[in-house]
């Protein structure tokens, strides 16, 4: 018996190691120059095979009671590609405005992309903004020129950063206890654009077509926390909690009696292994408090945290 073990064990190591071998096979393939120049910008970020593209919604001045949304903050639209089946897997989710909502989708589906979820994210913004997951498969070059494409038929700005000998503008300050937070919530978080930015996993792999979303952050399948200072110690919070359909219910207790406000409760994706479900939340409070209230809602769910 423990010899049949041993050689299902190596059985599966072998053909963990080939999957991460063809993994890695087809990243080396892709030329990445060449889908930087479709989608006319490069990265904003890469994290190990993910390359995720930002297309944030600067063009627009949106206020939720009273509050000015930095475009990190609820406004940063992306695109992730993870290499895939001698191509690319594509997710994202795109900021609209309502009017461009259809014609944007008309382009992804000559594309040949998914439209995997179109709803709100935040209560009474405005002007309002609509949010559209989209998902697909292919050669990357021929998937970031129809993202491009459709991007196109909305306002959102599509020009590449300028580069150049000038210095760029430097970030923000954060006027909020970083420290403490980052003690609270459990994890490490990151200055971006003014706002300060929590990513958590899941303690358990997410899988879509047969492909572990990895790494969870970058390609959208971790729970996301943004704060935004608003004086005094005070911030804004959103962001979405990642959760399975039993931890829904516990989550939305915990975060009603920590003050925050749920905001929206959907799916974002279609295929993926566990179903997941996406809670979108809001407050404009002390910032440590928000930050306790925040922590005892991912102490409900199965969560890497430190």
């Amino acid at each position: 018996m423990r010899r049949a073990l041993g050689i299902l064990t190596t059985a599966i190591l072998l053909a963990s190691f080939a999957a991460g071998a063809r993994a890695q096979q087809q990243a080396q393939q892709i030329d990445w120059d060449k889908v930087d120049a479709a989608f006319g910008r490069r990265a904003a970020a890469v994290a190990g095979d993910v390359h995720r593209y930002g297309f944030p919604r600067t063009d627009l001045n949106v206020t939720v009671d009273g509050v000015t949304i930095r475009p990190a903050f609820a406004l940063g639209g992306w695109i992730a590609l993870k290499p895939a089946h001698d191509g690319v897997l594509a997710m994202g989710d795109l900021v609209l405005l309502e009017t461009e909502i259809n014609p944007v989708l008309t382009r992804l589906i000559e594309g040949g992309l998914e439209i995997t979820a179109i709803h709100n994210h935040l209560l009474r913004g405005n002007p309002a903004t609509f949010y559209m997951h989209v998902g697909g498969n292919g050669d990357p070059v021929q998937v970031a020129t129809a993202i491009r494409n459709a991007l196109a038929e909305s306002r959102t700005p599509l020009a590449p950063a300028t580069t150049g000998a000038a210095p760029s503008a430097p970030q923000p300050a954060i006027d909020l206890d970083t420290a403490q937070l980052d003690r609270i919530i459990g994890a490490k978080g990151q200055a971006n654009g003014g706002v300060y930015q929590f990513g958590v996993p899941r303690r358990d792999p997410v899988n879509e077509h047969g492909i572990e979303l990895a790494p969870a952050g970058p390609i959208g399948v971790a729970t996301a926390i943004n704060f935004q200072p608003t004086g005094g110690g005070k911030a804004a919070i959103t962001g979405d909690f990642v959760l399975t359909g039993d931890e829904v219910n516990p989550v939305i207790k915990a975060l009603r009696a920590g003050g925050i406000e749920i905001t929206a409760v959907h799916s974002h994706m279609l295929a993926e292994a566990p179903r997941l479900f996406f809670m979108h939340f809001w407050a404009n409070d002390d910032a440590l408090k928000l930050a306790r209230g925040l922590r005892a809602a991912i102490d409900k769910t199965a969560s890497r945290t430190n």
